[in-house]
């Protein structure tokens, strides 16, 4: 038997499933193509997290394209974090090109040329479906670990949402927190001292300095109502294909503070509200988040932990996790070594780090007798990568040099007008688009504080009214004083009046002659 045929055996038979799965290309020998050695990936295993790296130019996006469409065909829905702006077109069909009937004839899959149905969300105020979520649905925890905050100065927003749920105060937005910590040591001091303890103006202040810094990068956009449910991730079209919700976050590459805390707070979200799968026949939801080092580089130790827990427990939950990154050394080793699939597309050596990098990349692969990964790694064409997987059982399948195939949609953006369309049609738009800002702390609070002003301009007015009264009664027994005095006046002048003083002397002196 030839090496050829050996090879194919070998794919073939590592890559044996009992259940559905996803063919993402065929394996490669020696530069050549082996059509019909096709490199499968079990839906049974998609919920164990997976990796798509290479450097730019490779064909990281369109892997990622090609697994989001074909999960979208086996009815799974698929969210995106569309950093660069260019998977809208998952919503139209290819046009197609004699290129890629040659690439599939060499892989030995049809193509077949299918547009996907497609939700566009948006965390900013750009066309598409409002992400927001409420300061209350963060929580004291993962509020603090976002904000970076010390133990001290948790403990304070632990106080502060606890006052907040004993008076139903709604905590909503930025606006609602930043009031409620400005409250904490001016009008309501003497409050929170007697019933929660003393709080600092050096923690509160401390806090609002990185609540600010948060609010700069946007997240006044992203913290409020109508929240998102993520519930309306699931949903299935007419045809039985998942929907592909796309968030475009295009206009956020330079906020990663903003990028991470979305991602946090969904990850959180959907962990703490799906049902429990345990180890279920497909996923319920993939996600797929591209240019992940904007998370894993600004994160704080404190939010790495948090990472890293809902990556090893949101399995559970059915939830496939896909990390796009140009190197895999981008993502930390807690994470990485959760991380049953991964599709590597070339890497290039520029410099001695770049080869080291290589080096320690190609241990995270299986070993194996056809390949040095090392040199495979940076050898590789544009639409080729090496693909390592998960069998039913939870074993790694042969490693691979895959010729990866075409995305069946558009390889390309949408034009405006088809994006307009596209949301024009969107249930989900007139359900979240509609900015609401109901009765919440900031106004509660203020009514609180005009009360209490109120109350106290009364008190106030009572005492100088007081004041005004015990004036005035002293003014009048002053004046009815000076009254009386002044009507004794003509009978002192009188007697002590010349006249009536010789007139007396006249008498006395006629009674002593007698």
């Amino acid at each position: 038997m030839s090496k050829k045929e050996t090879f194919f055996n070998y794919i073939n038979e590592g890559n044996i499933t009992k259940s559905d799965f996803i063919a993402v290309g065929a394996a490669m020998l020696d530069g050549e193509t082996i059509t019909d050695a096709l490199v499968k990936i079990p839906l049974k295993t998609l919920n164990r997290h997976g990796l798509i790296a290479g450097a730019t130019g490779t064909g990281k996006t369109k892997s990622l394209q090609v697994l989001a469409e074909n999960l979208s065909d086996k009815g799974i829905p698929v969210l995106l974090m569309d950093i660069k702006g260019d998977l809208s077109g998952l919503a139209q069909p290819s046009a197609g090109h004699p290129k890629i009937e040659e690439r599939h004839a060499k892989i030995g899959i049809p193509f077949e040329s299918k547009g996907f149905p497609v939700e566009v969300l948006t965390l900013s105020e750009q066309n598409g479906v409002r992400l927001r979520a409420t300061v209350s649905e963060f929580g004291p925890v993962l509020l603090s670990r976002i904000l970076d905050l010390s133990d001290a100065q948790s403990g304070v927003v632990a106080v502060i949402f606890k006052y907040c749920d004993d008076n139903k105060m709604p905590l909503l937005d930025l606006k609602d927190f930043k009031k409620i910590l400005q409250y904490t040591t001016q009008e309501g001091k003497a409050e929170f001292s007697d019933d929660y303890g003393h709080i600092s103006t050096a923690s509160t202040g401390s806090i609002l300095r990185k609540v600010v810094e948060l609010e700069q990068q946007g997240a006044d956009l992203f913290f409020g109502e109508t929240s998102f449910d993520t519930q309306d991730l699931l949903r299935i079209n007419n045809e039985g294909k998942g929907y592909i919700n796309i968030i475009r976050l295009t206009d956020i590459q330079d906020r990663p503070k903003l990028f991470s805390t979305f991602m946090l707070s969904l990850l959180a979200e959907i962990y703490s509200t799906f049902p429990e799968q345990g180890d279920s026949e497909r996923p319920e939801l993939v996600i797929f988040i591209d240019e992940a080092h904007l998370i894993f580089n600004e994160a704080s130790k404190a939010l790495l932990n948090q990472i890293e827990s809902i990556v090893k427990l949101i399995r559970s939950k059915g939830v496939g996790l896909y990390f796009v990154t140009q190197n895999p050394t981008d993502v930390p080793e807690a994470v990485l070594s959760q991380l049953g699939l991964k599709i590597q597309h070339a890497l290039r050596a520029f410099t001695a780090n770049d080869r080291k990098a290589i080096k320690l990349t190609a241990q995270n692969y299986p070993d194996s007798d056809y390949y040095n990964t090392t040199e495979v790694l940076t050898s590789l064409g544009i639409g080729e990568a090496l693909v390592s997987a998960l069998d039913e059982k939870g074993r790694p399948t042969p490693l691979a040099a895959t010729m990866m195939r075409a995305p069946m949609s558009r390889m390309d953006i949408l034009t405006d007008d088809e994006l307009k369309t596209l949301n024009s049609k969107s249930k989900l738009v007139k359900k979240y688009n509609e900015t609401i800002d109901r009765e919440s702390a900031y106004e509660m609070l203020n009514k609180k504080i005009d009360l209490a002003e109120a109350e106290d301009a009364k008190k106030k007015a009572i005492l100088e009214k007081e004041a005004l009264e015990k004036a005035a009664s002293k003014q009048r027994n002053t004046t009815s004083s000076t009254r009386r005095s002044t009507a004794m006046n003509p009978v002192i002048k009188v007697l002590t009046s010349a006249t009536f003083i010789r007139s007396v002397f006249g008498i006395l002196t006629k009674v002593m002659k007698k």
